[in-house]
């Protein structure tokens, strides 16, 4: 037989053994991304969640300002971290990337099937991930989507090229695939020119600037930048009051994880147009979307540009 078959036959055999990996792929396995499920219909086709380091040893963000969607959540220490949510247009580079939780889960049901992209979890959590209606793609899933950075140490430095990922934005807001719409303020309102929502060890600060017609973010107390050094903004911010009880899930040093209620109903504030207005939330069902409103009781829209959703710990300051 000539070289050139030898060549071939070895090319296809490589190939048949690469589609057999990529059907036989789970959590917590290794070889390609493997998506578990259809990403390209419905609400929420489109989306990826990446869960993002938020100490000060993780800033600057990168990517953080191109998502459509930033929730904060508490963790363990009374910390807290980011689950950043890109539908409409993707950065070249997220980070740093750290592991999911509970929470994470029961809040993505309102996306349908979104790629979750996460360092790892807890052990015992990964079973759950694995069950979760979403596309979950860490490192041992799809390693050429992920860098160590050289800048600062682990665990603070690893990063995702999206672009590597099995998803493919939108190009709509993913706001929209929450059943949220853009449009006027609600009336009224209170003019604030900053709110401040705190974690037991941490918190997070939004100044109005009627300049740029944002709100500018400050985390524990320092200026939220970019990579490159620009201000991290947001046009509309959402502090959800929520119960925040501890999980059956701790972290490696053993504290407890704590899991925040994203499914019932509870006050919100929001912050658009450098007004604060009361709003109620709702949310049925973990199937179900969260709707925000008046004390009227009509939808609050939202100003168009970066969400940001704060679950404030009910009771916090």
């Amino acid at each position: 037989m000539s070289a050139a078959g030898v060549t071939g036959r070895a090319g296809a055999l490589l190939a048949a053994l690469a589609l057999a990996a990529l059907a036989a792929g789970c959590t917590g396995g290794e070889g390609p991304p493997v998506p578990r499920g259809s990403s390209s219909s419905g609400a929420g086709a489109g989306v990826l969640a990446v869960k993002i380091d938020n100490v000060a040893a993780a800033r600057p963000h990168t990517g953080l300002e191109r998502a459509d969607v930033v929730y904060v959540e508490q963790v363990e220490a009374g910390l807290s971290r980011i689950l950043a949510v890109y539908s409409s247009r993707l950065p070249p580079v997220v980070g740093p990337v750290r592991s999911a939780r509970e929470t994470d889960l029961e809040l993505l049901r309102q996306f349908d099937r979104p790629v979750l992209a996460f360092s790892g979890a807890q052990s015992r959590l990964l079973p759950a991930i694995d069950r979760a209606p979403l596309d979950a793609v860490p490192p041992t899933e799809a390693p050429q989507a992920y860098f160590r950075g050289t800048d600062r140490a682990a665990p603070h430095n690893l990063y995702l090229r999206p672009d590597r990922l099995p998803h493919a934005a939108s190009g709509a807001s993913a706001a929209e695939a929450l059943g949220l719409v853009f449009g006027a303020p609600p009336p009224g309102g209170e003019a604030t020119s900053s709110h401040t929502v705190r974690y037991p060890s941490a918190r997070a600060a939004f100044t109005w600037s009627a300049e740029r017609d944002r709100w500018l973010v400050s985390l524990d107390g320092a200026p939220a930048r970019t990579a490159e050094g620009a201000r991290i903004e947001a046009a509309t911010v959402v502090v959800q009051e929520a119960t925040v009880r501890p999980s059956d899930f701790h972290d490696r040093s053993g504290s407890v994880s704590p899991f925040t209620e994203t499914v019932g109903a509870g006050d919100a504030l929001v912050l658009r147009d450098g007004r604060a207005h009361e709003a109620r939330w709702t949310r049925p069902a973990a199937d179900a979307q969260t709707v925000y409103r008046t004390p009227g009781g009509e939808r609050v829209s939202l100003a168009a540009g970066p969400l940001w959703v704060l679950y404030a710990p009910r009771g916090g300051g």
